[in-house]
């Protein structure tokens, strides 16, 4: 795709800040998800099931060309930044502060292609490609951690890639097609699952080979067994708890509300990583509170949602304020601040 960005990428004015077509093209991945929590919230919508009612069709291309654009933006957004000469960590800590959010919406939309029916996974096993697609993510952010360069995985081109085909090969034919049952007994929705998995996984040989070469050769931070594995802790530990919930959860609510069972993981930055984040607490007090009073456990998984996201949303606009004033800059313009006031 480099030739084509770096042709598509000269079309664009150069008063065009990098982090607004970053903005945007993560935009488009949020524009998927509302419509389709408007449709199907539950993802029951692409089942034969009595009482449902499908996705309108129209909407299988319209995904498929937020997605395209998605990709398109968020691969020449760097481009943009070295062809005005306003790259630095403020564009790459915004598009991957970005990435953790699509990291969840991507895989979310495409389940709703194959529904919760017997034909595809429930949504327990859902959960736990997000959590695979969440370790993925991080690994390579862990793996930048220790040795300060990031690679990028493979598996990411090719799931956006696969995601607009999907999208195009529904709105074609249908939601119907990926009822095929496939041979050995497997279905469509199965299939897509061990691909999710191994895609995700086959970037765990690579990140410990550069972890390895990086000590090796002394050209990583160097730090200590201890300090190097510490955000490891912190994603387990919050893994472990949001796990544990679904487990004991007095009221089912894997299969009552999964579309609600959603968690961030993304902290970037050159500091020592936290080794205990202290929405691990809140987790745990909301699991407590919800074994105590069965009945709230919804409402209280709602409040979590919300509060998790403003709090996110806060640690991250404050940490790109701090970033434009540390460096001078504006986060979607391309002139300065003085620049701006003369």
């Amino acid at each position: 795709m480099h030739p084509f960005w770096n042709w598509l990428v000269e079309y664009f004015p150069k008063w065009i800040a990098p982090n607004l077509m970053t903005f945007a093209g993560f935009l488009f991945t949020v524009a998927n998800f509302v419509m389709l929590s408007w449709y199907d919230w539950g993802f029951w919508a692409s089942t034969d099931l009595e009482n449902t009612t499908p996705v309108p069709n129209w909407f299988w291309v319209v995904a498929a060309v937020n997605i395209f654009l998605a990709y398109t933006l968020d691969g020449i957004d760097g481009k943009q930044a070295r062809r005005i000469k306003l790259s630095g960590p403020l564009g790459e800590l915004f598009d991957h502060g970005l990435d953790s959010y699509s990291a969840f919406f991507i895989p979310a939309c495409l389940y709703s292609i194959f529904g919760r029916g017997p034909t595809s996974v429930p949504p327990i096993r859902m959960y736990y490609i997000m959590w695979t697609i969440f370790f993925n993510f991080y690994l390579s952010h862990w793996e930048k951690y220790n040795t300060g360069v990031l690679y990028l995985p493979w598996g990411y081109d090719l799931g956006m890639w696969g995601s607009v085909l999907m999208y195009l090969a529904t709105w074609m034919f249908g939601y119907q097609l990926w009822k095929v049952d496939l041979p050995w007994g497997v279905s469509a929705g199965q299939l897509m699952e061990l691909c999710l998995h191994v895609s995700a996984m086959s970037n765990l040989p690579m990140v410990v080979y550069n972890m390895y070469r990086s000590y090796k050769d002394r050209t990583g931070k160097m730090r200590t067994m201890k300090e190097a594995m510490r955000p490891l802790f912190t994603y387990g530990s919050f893994m472990f708890v949001c796990l544990l919930w679904v487990f004991v959860s007095p009221s089912d609510i894997m299969n009552r509300d999964p579309r609600a069972c959603r968690l961030i993981v993304s902290q970037m930055s050159n500091t020592t990583a936290e080794t205990f984040n202290w929405m691990t607490g809140v987790l745990c007090a909301a699991i407590v509170m919800s074994l105590t009073m069965p009945l709230l456990e919804r409402p209280i998984l709602y409040l979590l949602v919300i509060g998790s996201s403003l709090a996110h949303w806060h640690y991250g606009s404050g940490v790109v304020q701090q970033m434009c004033v540390h460096f001078n800059r504006r986060c979607f313009m391309v002139t300065k601040p003085e620049e701006s006031k003369e």
